[in-house]
């Protein structure tokens, strides 16, 4: 009896030890996300950004207007899911060895110093005069936030699916608002880039 209860103890002990790295593994990249929102949350509070929509409601989707990038999701949320797919490509590609946990840590502090720089107010100025986006004024914090989300979901989508797949909904996610808003990422970060009169026209409709 003495020597079962042992056994049995033993591999208690054994099954234990064998299940919490993997428990340990899949906890590190939601303490990584929870880590990044709260320090960018912290900062962009020092930066003086508006916690919520300076309208003083909060929706769940923004719709097309000065407002919008100030509720919890928006046509431009696709984008930051975008972000979250090539993350994952280019990181798997430059750093394949690198563990996972680390590479989405990566992807996070690059996701999170670009919602960053965005609402400061040189890079907003730069969206007033370079796109369409003319009524704009930043993100609220919980706008923030959510991109970052997103490109947490996008990332970890990326590593799920077949590479065919992650194409497919690059594109989907790339065309469906051209067509809707006449505005993507592609577009977005050429016009910050390189504004074109001929391409702002026509997104201006």
């Amino acid at each position: 009896m003495v020597r079962y209860e042992e056994t049995l103890g033993k591999r208690r002990e054994a099954a234990y030890a064998f299940t919490m790295p993997a428990a340990s593994r899949r906890l590190k990249p939601l303490l990584a996300l929870v880590t990044v929102l709260a320090v960018s949350v912290a900062i962009l509070l020092a930066m003086g950004r508006p916690p919520i929509c300076t309208c003083g409601t909060i929706e769940l989707w923004g719709r097309e207007g000065p407002t919008q990038s100030q509720m919890l999701a928006d046509w431009y949320s696709l984008s930051h899911i975008v972000h979250g797919f090539l993350f994952y490509g280019i990181l798997h590609l430059l750093f394949r060895r690198t563990a996972f946990e680390h590479r989405f840590l990566g992807a996070l502090v690059v996701e999170a110093s670009w919602e960053i720089a965005e609402n400061t107010p040189w890079i907003i100025d730069r969206y007033r005069e370079a796109t369409i986006a003319l009524g704009y004024s930043g993100d609220s914090i919980l706008n923030s936030a959510s991109d970052i989300t997103m490109m947490a979901i996008g990332f970890f989508a990326a590593r799920r699916l077949p590479v065919w797949v992650s194409v497919a909904i690059v594109l989907v996610l790339e065309i469906v608002p051209l067509l809707v808003i006449r505005d993507n990422l592609t577009l977005n970060v050429w016009m910050l880039l390189a504004p074109t009169d001929a391409i702002r026209a026509w997104q201006a409709g």
